[in-house]
């Protein structure tokens, strides 16, 4: 298989050349050109099969490239590289069934994902008349077929399982290759993607990625996966079928090296639920089993946990903390004694429904300590990041730390802000200063210092005599002036470096605290 590199900056060329590790994605042959005149001579000479080009170029664009080979028919896989974020850019390149549309500056570790991606769909083209003669669209439905019997299977478990009948009935309806003594066994994966990874901003290529590292190491001779499936966000159902008697150990291996690849390649923690092996006849009730110790065990991440040990037999009695020792550290502003407490006492809890209660008590306790100092508790905790933790509190041990973190210490930096307004004052305004050219919405602000956009808003206007507002567009018009006499930068480029994208509306309000347009203001300075 070949790859085509087009770009009139040699020096992005040779990176591509360099960084990419073409033999790993099964790439034969690398060929480069510096405009679109080289491109089609390689073309007309070479069998290219993916092409990664530049879109603005001084001899011809990369979509006056991709036209052409539209037009005579070439059957490439394009990548679009450019420093454009240009909605007729990408309006044009969907319009010419490009693969992707990737802005620079290049992130070779996602680039390298869309070149696999674009690889796999050219082999799937290259072979789609002798796969097609070789039944391969049948292996494909077959596929799908699969996967529709394991999804069913794992939806009616949920609630009440498939009895051996009714398996019987749904594997001779799709003319499955399923004996009611064949061996299977389901694994529960658990993903927690970390902060700005690709699991968190590009779910699509996330999924890709993972479905690469578990197709590389559940390889096995003694079993082959039937399917591999999304149940629910980020709790993916691998399915095994052995071929040679169960083994417990391998399992854990393979389980131990997956947590490792997603720590690593896939930038998140794991957790796996191993179910045991069992016939097709009563794989209702293991996958049973699996999906409702997923709901009730207590997880930690990067853990391997088994339906025949970990499984609750029944709901633990939860018994509260030490209540008044946590109230007494809370009044004692002792937050991180507080956090190191709940943690071990979490440690202990087998069930999320104790792990629920334990929440309920946790957050009366700190809503208690802020209502005796005096602070409006219901307008403390709104907002998509206390939502957000809150939501996901209950899905791991560490999730419940992050969202006790979150609670206890936005508690503490409100009732510092409360006791101190003047320091918390000073301390918005200094971000102002230095961030002038941000989006200082007033939400923003209030996020610095832990305070509700409206507390913060009184209490700003209370020790200044100026809203939050108005200290924002008098700071930000005090910047535009020092760069007006100082630069040489255009009216239009200084707008946007102090935090207004609308030239207009600038240009307004500058008049309005000033008296004279920034051009005005400009011409008489310099």
């Amino acid at each position: 298989m070949n790859v085509l590199l087009v770009d009139d900056d040699y020096f992005v060329v040779t990176a591509l050349e360099k960084k990419i590790d073409w033999t790993s994605l099964r790439i034969d042959g690398v060929y480069t050109a510096n405009n679109v005149a080289q491109a089609r001579e390689i073309i007309k000479q070479q069998e290219i099969h993916v092409l990664i080009s530049d879109i603005e170029m001084p001899q011809g664009s990369g979509l006056e490239l991709l036209a052409w080979i539209r037009e005579e028919k070439y059957n490439v896989q394009t990548i679009f590289l450019t420093n454009y974020a240009d909605f007729n850019y990408a309006q044009k390149a969907i319009e010419l069934q490009s693969f992707e549309y990737f802005l620079k500056p290049i992130e070779f570790d996602k680039l390298m994902l869309i070149i696999q991606k674009a690889v796999a769909k050219a082999n799937e083209q290259r072979h789609a008349a002798k796969a097609q003669q070789e039944g391969y669209f049948w292996q494909k439905n077959q596929s799908k077929i699969v996967e529709h019997f394991w999804r069913k299977l794992a939806s009616c478990s949920s609630s009440v399982p498939m009895k051996p009948a009714a398996i019987a009935n749904a594997v001779q309806e799709q003319h499955l290759d399923y004996g009611m003594t064949d061996l299977f066994q389901p694994l529960l994966l658990n993903l927690f993607p970390y902060d700005g990874s690709m699991g968190k901003e590009e779910k699509d290529l996330f999924d890709f990625a993972l479905l690469n590292v578990l197709g590389e190491l559940f390889r096995h001779p003694a079993f082959a996966v039937e399917t591999m499936l999304e149940h629910s966000p980020r709790n993916w159902i691998a399915v095994l079928k052995w071929t040679q008697p169960p083994d417990a150990r391998l399992i854990e291996e393979l389980c131990a090296s997956f947590i490792h690849q997603a720590n690593r390649a896939l930038k998140c923690d794991a957790c796996c639920n191993v179910a045991p092996a069992g016939e097709l006849g009563g794989i209702g009730s293991i996958l049973k089993q699996l999906l409702d110790m997923n709901e009730t065990v207590t997880k930690s991440r990067n853990r391997i946990l088994h339906v025949s040990r970990d499984r609750l037999t029944e709901d633990a009695a939860y018994a509260p903390p030490d209540l008044a020792l946590l109230d007494e550290l809370l009044n004692h502003n002792e937050p991180a004694a507080f956090l190191n407490e709940t943690s071990r006492y979490m440690r202990m809890m087998p069930s999320t429904s104790a792990l629920s209660r334990f929440r309920l008590d946790i957050v009366q306790l700190v809503y208690a300590f802020l209502k005796n100092k005096g602070i409006p508790v219901h307008q403390l905790y709104t907002g998509k990041t206390h939502d957000q933790l809150l939501m996901q509190s209950l899905n791991s041990l560490e999730d419940m730390e992050e969202y006790l973190r979150y609670l206890v210490n936005t508690a503490m930096q409100y009732r510092h802000g409360a006791a101190e307004p003047t320091s918390v004052v000073e301390a918005v305004k200094q971000f102002i200063q230095s961030h002038y050219g941000r989006d200082l919405t007033r939400n923003a602000l209030a996020e610095t210092v832990y305070l509700h956009p409206d507390y913060l808003a009184r209490l700003f206007k209370k020790e200044t005599g100026v809203s939050l507002g108005s200290y924002v567009i008098q700071t930000r018009i005090s910047a535009a002036k020092l760069l007006l006499e100082t630069s040489r930068h255009s009216v239009y480029a200084i707008a946007s470096k102090v935090g207004y994208d609308n030239y207009s509306y600038f240009s307004k309000l500058f008049k309005q605290v000033v008296g004279c347009t920034p051009n005005e203001y400009k011409k008489v300075k310099q």
